[in-house]
């Protein structure tokens, strides 16, 4: 779902494309860095994501928390964090980037901002999910909406273009995507699931057919920053 023009930026500012540690990768973008780099180590502290991630040639895949790993020292040309940077202890996790990076290696961080399909669907989106889900979002969430512009890295920052996620989906698609929410989920283990269904509803009256397609647009954040010797004295 990542645009290719995001990993090709990333290995275009490593000091090399020998080894990539995919932290917290979920079953996401470890395949796509498999393209860039010689070498990825997918790791996520939840044994059922590492379960169904994607099998790949030079993909290897552990369950490990981000803030202490078996990694050697020195060994990473890049760290990269997908939707998942708000949901790490801090201070624990930098200090264990910069002990497994290389000299000049970098970090890199990104996740997705919220769709936009057109203005009277976007209202009642926000009515008939948004509204409802408003207090079953975990605190961290809150680290990415606003752009991490909160957190502080103790590494040198790069400058990095915009990037962002480009779908074609059907109300269907859309649907399932949104069902993936932690917040969706825990909304409807707390009062059922007939709020989703009245939504589905209420949707697609400003969707049409639902198995139409419509493309929009997520905006990423991303942060890109280096390691370097004075990093290291800090």
């Amino acid at each position: 779902m990542y645009p290719e023009d995001l990993f090709q930026f990333v290995a275009s500012i490593a000091p090399g494309t020998q080894q990539v540690w995919d932290c917290g990768t979920g079953n996401g973008q470890a395949v796509a860095l498999a393209q860039h780099f010689n070498i990825v180590c997918a790791s996520d502290p939840s044994a059922e994501q590492i379960a169904h991630a994607i099998p790949c040639e030079g993909v290897s895949y552990s369950v490990q928390p981000a803030e202490s790993t078996n990694y050697r020292e020195c060994s990473f040309d890049a760290v990269c964090v997908s939707q998942a940077l708000h949901w790490f202890d801090f201070p624990v996790f930098f200090q264990e980037t910069k002990r497994v990076l290389k000299t000049r290696g970098i970090l890199g961080a990104w996740g997705y901002d919220w769709f936009r399909v057109t203005r009277a669907f976007d209202a009642t989106f926000d009515k008939v999910i948004m509204q409802v889900i408003e207090n079953d979002w975990a605190p961290q969430n809150a680290i990415l909406w606003n752009g991490y512009k909160d957190v502080q890295i103790p590494f040198t920052p790069i400058k990095t273009p915009k990037f962002q996620i480009q779908v074609s989906w059907n109300l269907y698609q859309l649907l399932a995507y949104v069902h993936t929410w932690s917040s969706v989920r825990r909304c409807m283990a707390r009062i059922g699931r007939s709020f989703f269904t009245h939504a589905e509803v209420a949707l697609g009256l400003h969707w049409g057919s639902p198995e139409s397609v419509r493309e929009f647009i997520m905006p990423l954040y991303f942060l890109a920053c280096r390691y370097t010797d004075t990093n290291a004295q800090s």
